[in-house]
């Protein structure tokens, strides 16, 4: 294969039609790095004998010996091709520049996948012929969805089929076919989705301008009313509007005959589409290549006698192959069965010289003669049906180039953007066209930073060949490297010293300089980008747009900084390569944005109606929190450091500082987690680091249970408490229940709504514009800023809260006026628990109170209840923030205010309102021990973080994986066997403080024919008192006293205890007060 000069690529560049910018797509383990081994091994860059071993995008060392890819990797590729410009013309020789990204396929770097996704246009998913559909299939098919980018469907390792299930081309037939229908089924899902929202919408949208037409006709009418009435024409109104417009999904869906599904084996190299075939079989069989295409796949049939195409209903009983399978998959099977079927796996060397004649391909004498059979099986292969032609080919005839995909998905990406209104029409205008002179306005999105070493950036590597000298040199260094390791190994006194002898002989008074001299490797941040309009240069000047940025106020804090650009690179894989320039649509490297962009953001020419691309994030949630600690105590400020390179450069990775001091690092899983801590103690701190056991995030709730102990007060009744604060000045009632599932369940999914409530009121309180700075906004997630345009507004928020309470079956009466006295929302003013002001007077006020309604009152120099409303509201917020098992967030409680009443003290002579004051410390405190009095008056539960576990297995080794997660205490929910394989797909849900180790175990107990993808899937109530103790006579017979049977909510709750350095109650110190023996005695 030719070596293709950076130089080529770079002048590609300049042709953005020329261009294809696409992501590889996939569940783990689909074979999406061994698909892209075939194709760089087009450009030279590796042998294409080593493609789909080498794995050459895997280039961390951790990535080649786990076998799976852990972050995404850009490379760019050189293609030509003869097409034609219209049907009739000749064919020309164009040239095409593909920037292809790699991407992992592990659930723990699905943040990885959103991260390239937005870079790209187009999208290759690839599914496993056998394993078909699986979890992240899903999940990346919805990426595409989301980020409106064109598919194109790889069904890989088709081998599997042939050799593995042993499966006829028929069986073969009907297995795809099956496959096809599960994949378009999921984007089918997205479809009906999106449609039934549109209805929705347009049905809104018609009853308002039917009632806004209404209104204007009665008003005119009102006015007319002296000449003569009129009637309210709403029929026709409606019929003006009333034609849904159903868009067609006939396009998103994968079909062969559209030459969107390309079937393949990357291992085996080759790959094929219909219309391959199509144009193979057009001069045999005399049918035009355009309708062979459409009839290659699906029911039709060939007439042997004929030679006439055939529809199932033309059959008249007959026999016959459907056409795919006797013209294409049996063509295949048969060069299998002649280069590795046969007599024990040797092949068929007459069957194999019958098939390359026919083919007219001449395999090379040395391929013929040698007693591999996969070596004649991959050259036959790659000389008759290559992958890398199959593949590109369809990339270029079927995804989009910049401009195109621009025009068609850009309109929608600035829409979502946060103060889209504001944009200024020429940026839209630039980037929807993907203008790219320099006058234009330069817009380009930074999709994460990645780490490179020093060492590797193209300023330091060394260009060109080593002149003799040099080579020399270098030799006689490794000769003495070598001598000095074996004189190491050996021990012996007279080989280490001959060996050392000849090392210092051969080495230099210079090369010993250079190695003291030698400093240890930096890092340095590179932004991993793709420019949208404009062409940005080095040393061009650029604004750098933080994640909340907005252009309805450009100059709100934190200021939009002004970097320079230091070095731009084309990212090839492994390496970098320098340019100077770069136009709209290409996918690129830029330095210069160290400690300026923390994960991602966006850089604008100008800041006056820029656009702000960074704010949609598709990066799932950490959720394992590991505290970590240098094993030198020196070694702490080196630790820091490093954590905060490793946040910068890691999308998903989060670090947080405890109060207690404690370095918190926090990642998507265990495999992410391991990821971190190898980039940690080998690059970024360069100190060896322990890290502690997994912190793992619970919730605390109280149930109404059948068996409880009797109210600590029976006279004021279950959860009831009234609390008098020490100086006896205060005193207040308040009840606690549980709030029914439901409710807290439609609070939990609405919290982005319930947090612009609380901005909003607070901007109106302060008397701010929205836009103005607001205190408490730090807490803002970038996600919840964003999707404005999807938050429920106040009336429609309060109407879905009340039909949510009022279908609660039972306790009607309880949560009747229940919206209308809500006060406030916790814990952190947004959380699924609520303060419920029940008070005479409503001291606290209204949250959910419409502008204008809260009447002022006047502020007098006698303490009123009212002067501690905020003093309540802030301890519950405090008590739902911590709970009083193991002080960890609550969730499902609502606590109702009844009473406030304020005495006032009679012994000192100072005014009332100077002791307000002493009085807040007490009313907090009173407070929030009340509502946890409460809380322990019902029957409290955990409630656990919840891993959706899928696993796919063979029947031989079901048993032990049900084995494993029955141990680790998961819960199996479906075990389904996939058709035509021998593999079940099990769905079970599993906690995630039990699931350390898990996969490993897995694999390990299924010698690896097993692996599990865990997402995190939410919270579970443990259904098990932590303190419960045997009281009924049967209880105290069956377990005794002791309560012999393990409580496991004790043990998770006693273990986040231990950790936070609270009292764990119940633990024996010593269980025999004997002296220990030890066994010698």
């Amino acid at each position: 294969m030719p070596v293709v000069n950076p130089e080529k690529l770079v002048a590609l560049q300049r042709n953005p039609d020329g261009i294809r910018n696409i992501c590889i797509l996939a569940h783990v383990d689909h074979g999406k790095t061994s698909l892209t081994d075939a194709l760089i091994a087009t450009n030279g860059i590796i042998s294409p004998k080593l493609a789909g071993k080498i794995r050459y995008l895997d280039s961390r060392p951790d990535e080649q010996t786990r076998g799976i890819t852990m972050e995404s990797s850009a490379i760019s590729l050189f293609f030509s091709m003869l097409r034609r410009s219209a049907p009739d013309a000749t064919p020309e020789q164009k040239e095409y520049l593909i920037n292809l990204i790699d991407s992992p396929g592990h659930i723990d770097f699905s943040s990885e996948v959103s991260t390239a996704s937005r870079l790209c246009d187009g999208a290759v998913v690839l599914v496993d012929a056998v394993e078909g559909v699986c979890s992240q299939t899903v999940t990346v098919l919805r990426q595409t969805w989301v980020e409106h980018m064109k598919p194109l469907l790889v069904i890989n390792k088709m081998d599997r089929l042939i050799t593995e299930l042993k499966m006829t081309p028929g069986e073969a037939y009907i297995h795809l076919n099956k496959l096809l229908e599960q994949v378009n089924a999921v984007l089918g899902s997205f479809f009906q989705g999106e449609r039934m929202e549109e209805d929705l919408n347009w049905r809104e949208r018609v009853d308002e301008r039917i009632a806004a037409a209404a209104a204007k006709e009665k008003e005119r009418a009102d006015r007319e009313a002296v000449n003569g009435t009129t009637s309210i024409d709403t029929e026709s109104i409606s019929a003006a509007s009333n034609t849904f417009e159903e868009k067609d999904d006939e396009d998103i869906y994968f079909a062969p005959e559209k030459n969107n599904v390309i079937f393949s084996s990357a291992i085996d190299g080759w790959a094929f589409t219909v219309r391959q075939f199509a144009s193979l079989y057009e001069k045999k069989l005399g049918i035009k290549r355009t309708a062979m295409e459409k009839v290659l796949w699906g029911d039709f049939y060939l007439d042997p006698k004929t030679k006439k195409v055939l529809g199932q209903k033309h059959l008249k009983g007959r026999n016959l192959k459907p056409m795919f399978v006797q013209l294409v998959l049996d063509q295949i099977w048969a060069v299998y069965q002649a280069t590795t079927g046969g007599d024990k796996g040797k092949g068929d060397p007459a069957m194999t010289e019958k098939i390359t004649k026919s083919l007219s391909i001449t395999l090379p004498p040395h391929i013929t003669r040698s007693r591999d059979p996969r070596a004649i099986l991959t050259t036959l292969f790659s000389a008759w049906l290559p992958l890398s032609t199959a593949l590109l080919v369809s990339v270029i005839e079927s995804l989009p180039s910049p401009p195109a995909a621009q025009e068609e998905r850009l309109p929608g990406l600035i829409d979502d953007s946060p103060g889209f209104k504001f944009v200024d029409p020429t940026i839209r205008d630039a980037m929807i066209k993907s203008k790219s002179s320099t006058n234009d306005p330069v817009v380009a999105y930074i999709s994460k930073m990645v780490s490179i070493p020093e060492s590797e950036l193209p300023e330091n590597k060394r260009r060109g060949a080593l002149s003799p000298e040099e080579a020399r040199e270098m030799g006689r260094r490794k000769r003495a490297e070598i001598a000095r390791a074996q004189a190491q190994e050996n021990g012996d006194g007279t080989d280490s010293i001959s060996g050392l002898t000849d090392a210092i002989g051969e080495t230099s008074l210079e090369e010993s300089n250079s190695e003291g001299d030698k400093q240890p490797d930096r890092e340095h941040l590179i932004g991993f980008a793709r420019i949208y309009s404009g062409t940005l240069s080095v040393g061009d000047s650029v604004y750098v747009l933080p994640p909340k940025f907005t252009p309805a106020d450009p100059h709100h804090a934190p200021e939009p900084q002004k970097v320079t650009v230091t070095a731009l690179y084309l990212l090839m894989g492994r390496g970098l390569e320098p340019l100077t320039s770069v136009p709209a649509g290409v996918v690129f490297g830029i330095a210069g944005l160290e400690g300026h962009v923390l994960k991602s953001g966006t850089i604008c020419s100008q800041l006056e109606g820029s656009v702000n691309l960074a704010g949609v994030n598709m990066a799932s949630k950490p959720i394992v929190r590991v505290a970590l600690e240098p094993v030198s105590p020196a070694d702490l400020d080196k630790m820091i450091t490093g954590l905060k390179l490793l946040v910068q450069s890691d999308p998903c990775a989060e670090y947080e500082q405890f109060e207690s001091g404690e370095h918190v690092l926090l990642t998507a899983g265990e495999l992410h987690l391991e990821r971190c801590l190898t980039d940690l103690r080998e690059r970024f701190a360069k100190c060896e680091i322990q890290a502690g056991e997994p912190i793992v995030p619970y919730r605390e709730t109280i149930i109404r249970a059948e068996e409880m102990k009797p109210p600590a007060n029976k006279e004021l009744g279950r959860g009831t408490v009234v609390a008098v604060t020490t100086s006896k000045q205060v005193t207040v009632r308040l009840n606690v229940r549980p709030l029914p599932a439901e409710v807290s369940e439609f609070l939990s999914k609405n919290s982005s709504a319930i947090k612009h409530l609380y901005s909003d009121r607070q901007a109106a309180e302060k008397g701010v514009e929205m836009n103005g700075d607001k205190e408490g906004s730090d807490q803002e997630d970038v996600d919840d800023v964003i999707d404005s345009t999807k938050v429920l507004s106040l009336p429609e928020f309060k109407k879905q809260l009340q039909a949510t309470f009022e279908g609660v079956k039972g306790q009607r009466d309880i949560w009747a006026n229940a919206v209308e006295q809500i006060t406030a929302f916790g814990p952190r003013r947004t959380g699924p628990n609520l303060l419920i002001d029940t008070t005479k007077d409503s001291i606290c006020g209204r949250f959910l109170r419409e502008e204008g309604d809260e009447k002022e009152q006047a502020v007098g120099d006698t303490l009123q209840a009212k002067d501690f409303s905020d003093k309540i509201s802030y301890a519950f917020q405090l008590a739902t923030a911590q709970g009083p098992m193991c002080n960890e967030p609550v969730q499902g409680i609502a606590v109702f205010l009844e009473e406030v009443i304020v005495t006032p003290s009679t012994d000192d002579e100072s005014s009332a309102r100077d002791k307000l004051g002493r009085l807040t410390g007490e009313v907090i405190k009173t407070v929030q021990q009340a509502i946890r009095q409460g809380f322990l008056d019902w029957s409290p539960r955990l409630l656990l973080a919840m891993y959706s576990c899928e696993i796919q297995a063979s029947t031989e080794v079901l048993g032990r994986v049900y084995d494993v997660l029955t141990r680790r205490r998961g819960r199996v929910q479906s075990e389904a066997m996939n058709e035509g394989t021998p593999f079940f797909t099990i769905q079970s849900l599993l906690p995630v403080a039990e699931s350390f180790g898990f996969s490993d175990e897995i694999r390990k107990r299924t010698s690896g024919a097993a692996s599990p993808q865990l997402i995190f899937q939410g919270y579970e109530i443990l259904d098990e008192d932590p303190f419960w103790v045997p009281f009924t006579e049967d209880d105290l017979e069956d377990l005794g006293e002791l309560a012999d049977k393990e409580n496991v909510a004790k043990r998770y709750m006693d273990s986040v205890r231990k950790r936070k350095g609270l009292m764990v109650s119940g633990k024996k110190l010593v269980k025999d007060a004997e002296k220990q023996k030890t066994l010698k005695r």
